[in-house]
């Protein structure tokens, strides 16, 4: 097995994960980018731009580098989950370009840092705050990775749009009557397993 440096291992999986999340965005108008498709609001530049403030918020803050970038959204008395959607004063380009930003300055917390540097979290309680630059990037890796797979969903649901990215959409098949089939696969076993259920509970 080839051995790997751990920071380089860490940002390639952070890294696909941006660019992923970002891809999402590519052929959809300035509706679609923003529109809410679950119950609870959550839209596509809405999880660009929180996952923006994430990044800043654990690689840069926490570790005493704050970027300087002017999150209002975040403050004290700002709104209740502003920071999970896009004003329509708020243009994808100045999203993005933030988003772009806070992992620029992400990235040059990791590079300046050990990996066991410790940082406090200025949101996390007294006591408990304390956490290392590695399990501080490993919490974003996980966070961006969490609404990449968000993205990946509502973008199917918007325009039938697949794939985990540029150059690798790793799905089974590109035959849409495969997609047909296997779809009413599981339908059909989903059914069977609730009538079995049922019948197990005498219902």
């Amino acid at each position: 097995m080839t051995a790997t440096e751990p920071k380089a291992d860490l940002h390639r999986y952070l890294q696909s994960a941006r660019d992923a999340l970002l891809w999402k965005l590519d052929g959809l108008g300035e509706y679609d980018i923003r529109r809410p498709l679950t119950p609870t609001g959550t839209n596509l530049l809405g999880l660009v731009k929180h996952v923006a403030s994430v990044e800043l918020g654990y690689l840069g803050d926490t570790f005493a580098r704050p970027s300087g970038e002017p999150t209002p959204w975040l403050d004290e008395g700002a709104e209740t989950n502003a920071d999970m959607w896009a004003t329509a004063d708020e243009t994808r380009e100045r999203i993005v370009g933030f988003y772009r930003r806070a992992w620029a300055h992400a990235d040059a917390t990791i590079d300046a840092l050990a990996l066991d540097t410790i940082g406090k979290v200025p949101w996390w309680p007294a006591g408990k705050a304390e956490i290392t630059l590695h399990h501080a990037v490993v919490r974003v890796i996980a966070d961006t990775q969490r609404h990449a797979g968000h993205a990946d969903i509502l973008r199917e649901l918007m325009d039938g749009a697949v794939g985990m990215n540029e150059t690798n959409d790793s799905m089974a098949s590109h035959d849409p009557a495969w997609w047909d089939d296997y779809r009413a696969r599981l339908e059909r076993a989903a059914r069977e397993a609730e009538d079995r259920a049922r019948a197990e509970r005498g219902v």
